[in-house]
Order: structure tokens, then sequence, then C-alpha cells
């Protein structure tokens, strides 16, 4: 029988919090957060870039139009429908500024540990089955690995703040990166949106 997932009414009071957070210092203010959807599809992203803040969504910019487009691929889902069906998570929620040397600066170890206390609640709230890592940084809050290759393309069994769910890696959409537009990333990629629409949770329906 499936775990029915969370209502909107309980995940609001949460975003609620989380917006209003002033933990770090070093991170620009205003916390990203999605929709309070009852998913059982949880997708943690790396941090906001510089327009999600002010467009007030998470991948909201041009990594977002890829990774929508692949979910499209898999589930069929547009980006809105998407939004709606799957709880948009970060490893840091705020955007972390830019790196002198070029990109977006990487969160340092303690901004990562104060915002997972955001991402333990909503493994609390959510009781997701599915947890869709996005790049490096968030694949390897669940999961040691060394190279993209030996996680992308699979799920696996993970256990995160005592609760037990499947964790397909995704690699990262930026336009930066070339790893999933070249052998082996290519074939991985396909495998891994193979597993997302073969996935039991895709299939499931949030409660309203």
């Amino acid at each position: 029988m499936p775990v029915p997932t969370a209502p909107p009414h309980a995940i609001e009071p949460h975003l609620a919090a989380l917006r209003s957070c002033d933990i770090c210092p070093g991170m620009h203010k205003p916390a990203v957060v999605g929709r309070p959807v009852g998913s059982r599809i949880l997708l943690v992203g790396q941090a906001p870039g510089v327009k999600e803040p002010v467009l007030g969504r998470p991948f909201a910019w041009t990594a977002g139009k890829t990774l929508f487009k692949w979910i499209e691929s898999a589930l069929g889902w547009p980006e809105d429908e998407a939004r709606e069906r799957i709880y948009f998570a970060a490893v840091c929620r705020c955007f972390p500024g830019k790196n002198p040397k070029g990109g977006d600066r990487v969160p340092d170890p303690a901004e990562i540990a104060n915002c997972a206390q955001w991402l333990r609640r909503e493994f609390e709230i959510l009781r997701p089955a599915l947890i869709l890592p996005v790049g490096k940084l968030a694949i390897s809050q669940f999961l040691p690995f060394g190279t993209l290759a030996e996680v992308v393309g699979r799920a696996w069994p993970v256990i995160y703040a005592g609760h037990a769910c499947d964790l397909l890696p995704l690699p990262h959409p930026s336009g930066a990166s070339t790893w999933h537009r070249m052998e082996p990333g290519r074939t991985l990629l396909a495998r891994a949106l193979d597993a997302l629409a073969a996935h039991p949770a895709a299939g499931e329906r949030q409660r309203s």
C-alpha cells in the first residue's frame, strides 16, 4: 500500500520558516524555495544561482531549462506540472555569491551543515520514496562516490535522517558541464531517466 504524502498545509509552515532563516552570514538572501507540494519525489539541487532569488523559484534559468527537458522526456511532465508534482529542495537554499575565480561559490562545510536541518525536516514531513540529487555536491550528501560514472544510471537504496528511500543521481544540467553530452555520460543519463520513468513514485498521486 502506498505511503500517503503530506498535504500542502503541512509543508507551508516549514517553507515560511525556511524563508526567514538567517543563520549563514555569507549567504545572500532571500532563501529560494519551491512550491508546497506533497510529493514522494524530492529533487535536491546544489544551491540557487544569481537568477533564482530574483525569479523566486529553483532552477529558474538555463540549467533549469535542461533539467525540465530531462524530466519531461522521462515522465511527460512539462515544467509547470513538474513543479507541481516534485518537491524542490537543495543542499543550500540561499545564493552563495560569486567565486572570484569565476562561476558561483561552492557553499562551505559549515553552510552545508547549517542548511541540512531543513532537508532533514523535509524528509520527516514528506517521507519521500525517491530522491533526485542533481550534481556532485548534492549526490555526495547521500552517497560516497569517486566519479559520476560510478553512480549515475541506476537507483541506490539509501537511508537519510533515519528514512529509507531510493536515490537516483543525475548530473548537473549546467551549460558549463559537458559530462551529460559526452560518453559515458550521455548513455548513463538516458539510463537514469529510464529508471525515473519506471519508478513507482512517479505514478503516485500527491495529496491535496
